[in-house]
């Protein structure tokens, strides 16, 4: 299971996605992987996950920031998640 600020960076990926018309196997090409990753990057029970290259790599393409795919403020931070 995603934690919640991951989740936040899927969605809204998936916003952009849908918003620019671009397929599963777009957002591939944008991060230098396959479309197959992406598809287990948006399966809710799947537990991959963007990394900083892929959100810089989607920010310069979407001439975005890359803070602009995080949240404004942080979620809290359950016990079991702190490290």
């Amino acid at each position: 299971m995603l934690s919640p600020i991951e989740q936040y960076v899927v969605d809204y990926v998936i916003r952009l996605r849908i918003k620019n018309n671009l397929t599963q196997a777009d957002i591939g090409v944008i991060i230098n992987t396959k479309g197959s990753f992406v598809s287990n990057v948006e399966n809710i029970t799947n537990r991959a996950k963007y990394n900083l290259d892929h959100i810089n790599a989607l920010a310069d393409h979407f001439d975005v920031a890359p803070r602009d795919f995080l949240p404004k403020k942080a979620f809290a931070v359950i016990d079991d998640q702190k490290d």
